[in-house]
């Protein structure tokens, strides 16, 4: 298993904007943890930013404060940075020939919405072959109400989960997904030694 790391749609709009996620609380400090392991172990980090297409958009506008990627995330390191208009992070981006050149076979899901970014760029990676792990508490989203109705952030985010877990990705907590890494390692290890 070759693992890279996603960071998706971590940018202030999401904080100070016009769109606070509320749900689950700390994920942004499981976001910024990921980062670290992922950097410790040599994984390659991708960030993901969006902008809203028109010009005159009242979120994630190119250029507004707003826009720009939260604090913590753009003083992380990080190998990629993908710029994209629409909800999937593969749609008209070189993230995809930027993960086959490299041999990575599986992606790893952080970020915001889960409901939106994170689902359909984690249905997308599916669909194009890679295993996926969506990290439980490294995404998060915030209450909706439009005309289909209201959903609270946490039925957002555990619905989402859980149909995520259903043929799609591996859906784990933060701590599950470090020990998985580090198990990784070790058998890497041992079979390095062995052979």
């Amino acid at each position: 298993m070759k693992r890279a790391l996603l960071v998706i749609d971590v940018q202030n709009e999401y904080f100070t904007g016009k769109l606070p996620v509320t749900y689950p609380s700390g994920s942004l400090d499981k976001i910024l943890q990921v980062m670290n392991i992922a950097y410790e172990r040599g994984l390659p980090i991708i960030v993901v930013r969006h902008t809203q297409p028109q010009a005159d958009s009242p979120i994630f506008r190119k250029g507004s404060k707003e826009w720009e990627l939260h604090p913590e995330v753009a003083k992380h390191h990080y190998d990629l940075l993908i710029e994209k208009n629409v909800p999937g992070s593969f749609t008209g981006t070189e993230l995809e020939n930027w993960l086959r050149n490299r041999g990575i076979d599986t992606v790893v899901i952080s970020g915001y919405m889960t409901q939106m970014c994170c689902d359909t760029t984690a249905r997308q990676a599916s669909h194009l072959g890679f295993s996926v792990e969506f990290l439980a508490d490294a995404t998060g989203t915030l209450t909706f109400k439009n005309s289909a109705g209201v959903a609270t952030d946490e039925e957002l985010h555990r619905a989402t989960l859980v149909a995520q877990d259903t043929f799609i990705s591996k859906v784990i907590t933060t701590s599950e997904w470090i020990d998985s890494v580090e198990y990784s390692e070790r058998s890497h290890l041992v079979a390095s030694v062995s052979g």
